[in-house]
């Protein structure tokens, strides 16, 4: 059995907390960087094209160790301290990862990409969320028969089906129309107040920003909250 040393209690409701991050490639994009995600809450962060913003979303999700600083992520004190096994069983089991681009398995239909993910993580798979997502009649096809809208909810169905503690959004809603964003955005939402998860989402798209509970402006090397 794991010997998980690095677990330590953070307050009860706290499920992220990032202290002092900073990083750089070239040049550097953010410093003192803090960030707290509670359960049931959301929060964006918005910012110019090339400002970090999807850098921070990688080093709080456990993908890409910060130049300085530390991540406490669920009870697991300073993440990047952690052997790789015990990350990955993290973000097997506890994190759901949604990109811009769904990264599906083309030769599969909608329903075996979402049953991979349900029996890695040992979850059932909701019906009622391909209802909610709107993709119940479509499921079975190929991902090659599917639009771009629907390949893009069958990856958020992947992802929730897994039931993770917190979502890690980066421009989900990026290659969707209105009325789709607007969609997966309630569902996604609807999903961290039921299930006291908590969703970080970046984007570019203001309006689907101002959906969250809490919203940042990554900009000048800072994170300055906007509301």
């Amino acid at each position: 059995m794991e010997n998980f040393n690095e677990r330590h209690n953070m307050k009860k409701n706290t499920l992220l907390n990032a202290t002092n991050i900073s990083h750089s490639f070239d040049y550097e994009l953010f410093n003192q960087t803090d960030f707290i995600l509670e359960s049931s809450s959301s929060i964006s962060i918005v910012g110019r094209s090339g400002c970090g913003k999807s850098t921070l979303l990688h080093i709080l999700s456990s993908f890409l160790k910060p130049l300085n600083g530390n991540v406490d992520l669920l009870e697991y004190k300073n993440i990047y301290s952690l052997q790789d096994s015990q990350i990955e069983k993290i973000r097997r089991y506890e994190i759901g990862i949604i990109f811009q681009f769904h990264y599906l398995f083309k030769g599969m239909s909608g329903a075996e990409n979402i049953e991979i993910a349900s029996i890695l993580s040992n979850e059932k798979i909701d019906d009622n969320l391909l209802d909610k997502l709107e993709i119940r009649d479509v499921i079975n096809n190929k991902i090659s028969e599917l639009s771009g809208g629907q390949q893009q909810r069958v990856s958020i169905a992947r992802v929730l089906s897994k039931k993770p503690k917190i979502i890690f959004a980066d421009e989900p809603t990026g290659n969707l129309d209105k009325e789709t964003a607007n969609l997966v955005m309630s569902v996604l939402l609807e999903y961290i107040k039921k299930n006291n998860a908590g969703l970080i989402l970046v984007t570019h798209d203001t309006e689907m920003a101002s959906m969250c509970d809490v919203s940042y402006r990554l900009e000048d090397k800072r994170l300055q909250k906007i509301y």
